[in-house]
């Protein structure tokens, strides 16, 4: 994922998917999911764009990328980590877990910690249900998750190796 801050680049590449996914039957979505994986999220400057291109509102462009909780309107963390909130996991006592995970990282669903590191989001099932409760961060799925685990977790994705040089 690639995040663009040059307006003329970020235009240049939405233009691009846009041409690129417009002949498609029901482009919207794939021109959606192409934006976020070539920029890590939608940018709210390419609403008006993917609207005009495909004679749509920019209402119903947004409405369906607020629809879907994986698009993203912002950027992301360097971390991303995903609490299930699926039926088995809730059994298992997710709920409590998502309320000190929040608590201890200070922010909620879809917002992204203060040094940019961590950004939460739900998820409505891992497929991990014989683990619950269960998180994903990044690309990693992790079962039977408590605060222990949790926090060993983010200490592994918060340490940074340090060389010294003697």
């Amino acid at each position: 994922m690639t995040q663009t801050s040059n307006g003329s680049e970020l235009a240049a590449t939405i233009n691009s998917i846009i041409a690129e996914h417009k002949t498609l039957e029901g482009p919207l979505l794939p021109i959606l999911h192409a934006s976020q994986q070539a920029l890590g999220y939608i940018p709210s400057e390419a609403v008006p764009m993917i609207a005009e291109q495909l004679q749509l509102t920019k209402a119903e462009v947004h409405g369906v990328i607020s629809f879907y909780h994986f698009f993203r309107s912002s950027p992301a963390g360097n971390n991303t980590i995903q609490i299930c909130r699926a039926e088995s996991c809730q059994s298992m006592g997710s709920r409590e877990l998502e309320a000190e995970i929040k608590q201890r990282l200070k922010v909620d669903y879809h917002q992204t910690t203060a040094d940019g590191e961590i950004t939460l989001e739900p998820v409505y099932c891992l497929g991990n249900c014989a683990c619950s409760p269960a998180i994903r961060v990044n690309d990693d799925i992790h079962g039977r998750v408590d605060m222990n685990k949790f926090e060993n977790i983010v200490d592994e994705l918060l340490t940074v190796a340090v060389e010294l040089k003697l």
